[in-house]
């Protein structure tokens, strides 16, 4: 740990090693002087600058102080969390944390530096979505109870003695071992006991239960030597392949036995974490059976299937590095299951208001954690790198549109020997896509279990995806910079494109008011409303061309405010712009027969939208108060043309000074359709 000392020191600085800002903030640090530290520590040069700032803004206070600005982070937290990285015992790193918020040096922590602990705890805490509702309260008596002699100042001693039994405060000052329970604070609703003392927490009452296993503790038996959390890998291929249970003891209250079938009283029996069996301990210990994982085998990559490849040393250090120098970091091998496709989960926990932080906790428990990732944490690299050699698996996103094209575009840079099928859980605003694939037009806290046996029974459907080259005319300003090249569901001009920019702009300006769909939608309603007021787009048709495959489309017929470049049948949350073509009317011509381009009225009103047909719809809007008649399906939008080539609804509209736009067919991504919904209706919307 000597070079986080030297660091902590401010020794660094002296070699020109780091940045340290003016000595009226001497314990802060600039952003410069953490990427330079990053280099250092982690001995690489090709360091990406959008990973440094993501890491130095993680050791930003959620509220600044007087003493640290937005762009300066406290040189104490960075060396107590890096301290993670290096050899030793958590006695040792106790030691040294109090070290650096003594920060008068007289061997005690006072009332404000006390304080300082708790602020960072609590943005540990935030980091590892963790209930913060009223966890500072409790970290206050925490604290309080490590000064055993009531003095109003920890010494070394009882921070030693105090933190080495307390569990809560080992996690979130980052000290406590990997491998162990994952531990969140929890509000608790209903009866449960404790899984070490076996006395009740009590209703209401905040306890640690484990993410993984749900192993459930007061925060005083946490370290009291509990039961281990369950593995997620076996440690060596001798143990591969072997099917065992992983069994938790403790609150089946009033279930049956798999075994005896009769029912659990209090503390007298297990589950299984896998298959979710339940035994009494005695019915457990009998002749073992092999676990089947329940009802979820189909998704669920159990421990079994995974062991070690090579022992790594140093490993959090080793990792750390390997992923900044973009080089294979992986330490696992994956051994096929028979029959059964395992799920790729990837969370955005930023969608939906608190939704995707409460979908990650319930899916590390249902499946591997292994197979869950945080998108907030390395993207979506470290997840399709694990399961790359895996032939037969799926992938499931839990976000919005926006989290779904960036897991796609994700696919095609990874190279992959197998484009794995994708399904959707809607956690965004409008969720387009999810709708077009019968996923619904947003989560609403079902069960996700229910959701998972309708993935396993979902059918493959191919969707074309789309390239986008902006070119910009000569001798024009700047606009704002394309945010993609690639179409997924829509891409539109004008009106409808002006709202979504306004929105777009406020909710990066404003993000506190736009935490629900409840609220997105009203915003989206305000735009919409002073639109059709402006009429900041009136007749767009007289500025612009469009040419399909050679072919000039006519638009001096029509008074347009808007065009829309369509792939999905669904925009702006569940409009069906294109309209519906009934079945008598779908008569036409086979795909064979049709013409490159369509633009003869009688046969676009007979045809209907294709995910897969390699083609585009193009429609024109006529203002704000018609695209509010076609959200409610009194009317369609004008049918103009169906081409086989030509803001990108990847979620960010853009501002465009004059230019000309290329649309081409990219690739076809393959997407999960969940089954057929027995309630009839537009889209089958759940």
């Amino acid at each position: 740990m000597s070079q986080l000392q030297a660091f902590s020191k401010g020794l660094f600085s002296s070699i020109n090693f780091l940045y340290i800002c003016p000595p009226s903030r001497e314990n802060c640090i600039n952003e410069e002087g953490f990427r330079l530290f990053l280099k250092t520590y982690l001995e690489g040069e090709d360091l990406p600058a959008d990973l440094c700032q993501r890491l130095f803004r993680s050791f930003q206070n959620s509220e600044s102080t007087q003493e640290q600005t937005n762009k300066e982070v406290f040189l104490k937290d960075v060396s107590c969390y890096f301290s993670l990285l290096e050899d030793g015992q958590p006695r040792d790193k106790l030691e040294f944390a109090f070290r650096l918020y003594d920060r008068d040096g007289n061997g005690v922590l006072d009332s404000s530096e006390v304080d300082r602990i708790i602020a960072q705890m609590m943005h540990a805490a935030e980091y590892l979505d963790w209930d913060v509702s009223e966890l500072k309260p409790v970290l206050k008596d925490m604290m309080t109870a490590i000064d055993a002699d009531s003095s109003g100042t920890v010494s070394l001693e009882e921070w030693v003695e105090g933190g080495m039994n307390n569990v809560p405060l080992l996690v979130l000052l980052g000290l406590k071992k990997d491998g162990q329970h994952l531990w969140r604070m929890k509000r608790f609703n209903k009866r449960v006991n404790c899984n070490k003392c076996r006395s009740p927490l009590g209703l209401r009452k905040q306890g640690l239960c484990c993410t993984c296993c749900k192993y459930t503790v007061h925060g005083r038996c946490a370290n009291c030597d509990p039961a281990p959390c369950t593995r997620t890998y076996v440690k060596s291929k001798k143990e591969a392949g072997v099917a065992a249970h992983d069994w938790v003891s403790g609150n089946c209250d009033s279930k049956k036995c798999d075994r005896c079938q009769k029912k659990i009283k209090s503390f007298q029996g297990k589950h299984c974490v896998w298959c979710h069996t339940m035994r009494h301990d005695e019915c457990a210990e009998l002749e073992p059976t092999e676990c089947t994982c329940g009802l979820l085998k189909d998704h669920i990559l159990p421990p079994w299937a995974i062991y070690p490849v090579v022992k790594v040393q140093n490993y959090w250090k080793t990792y750390l590095r390997k992923i900044y120098n973009a080089k294979s970091y992986l330490c696992f091998y994956i051994l096929p299951v028979p029959n059964t496709h395992p799920l790729l989960v990837f969370v955005n926990p930023k969608s939906g208001g608190k939704q995707g932080e409460r979908v990650l906790n319930k899916f590390q428990y249902l499946l591997n954690p292994r197979q869950v990732y945080n998108l907030s944490n390395g993207g979506p690299g470290p997840g399709l790198s694990f399961f790359k050699d895996l032939q037969e698996y799926r992938i499931l996103v839990c976000g919005g549109d926006g989290t779904v094209g960036w897991i796609l575009d994700a696919i095609d840079k990874a190279k992959l020997l197998v484009r794995p099928p994708v399904a959707v859980l809607p956690l965004g605003t409008g969720n387009d896509l999810a709708r077009c694939l019968r996923w619904g037009g947003g989560y609403d806290g079902e069960d996700l279990s229910r959701i998972l046996k309708e993935i396993e029974g979902s059918s493959l459907v191919p969707m074309d995806r789309w390239s986008v080259q902006v070119i910009a005319d000569e001798n024009q300003e700047k606009g704002d910079p394309v945010p993609y090249e690639i179409i997924n569901n829509y891409f539109s001009i004008g009106v409808d494109a002006s709202i979504a920019h306004r929105f777009h702009t406020m909710r990066e300006k404003h993000p506190q008011k736009f935490n629900s769909r409840m609220k997105n939608k009203l915003w989206y309603f305000e735009f919409a409303t002073s639109e059709t007021i402006s009429a900041s787009c009136k007749k767009l048709n007289e500025s612009l061309t469009i040419e399909c495959c050679g072919t000039p489309l006519d638009l001096s017929s029509v008074s347009l405010e808007g065009i829309a470049v369509l792939n999905i049948p669904s925009m702006h949350g569940g409009s069906n712009l294109w309209g519906e073509t009934k079945k008598g009317d779908a008569k036409g011509l086979t795909s064979q027969e049709e013409p490159e381009v369509i633009i003869d009225p009688d046969i676009l009103k007979v045809t209907s939208q294709d995910l897969s047909d390699r083609r585009l719809e193009v429609v024109g809007l006529k203002g704000a108060t018609e695209m509010g008649q076609i959200y409610t399906g009194l009317k369609s939008a004008e049918r103009l043309t169906r081409p086989v080539r030509i803001p990108v609804d990847y979620g960010e509209p853009w501002m465009q000074p004059p230019c000309t736009i290329h649309i081409t067919h990219k690739n076809q991504a393959c997407m999960l359709m969940a089954p057929q919904s027995k309630s009839s209706g537009f889209f089958n919307y759940k």
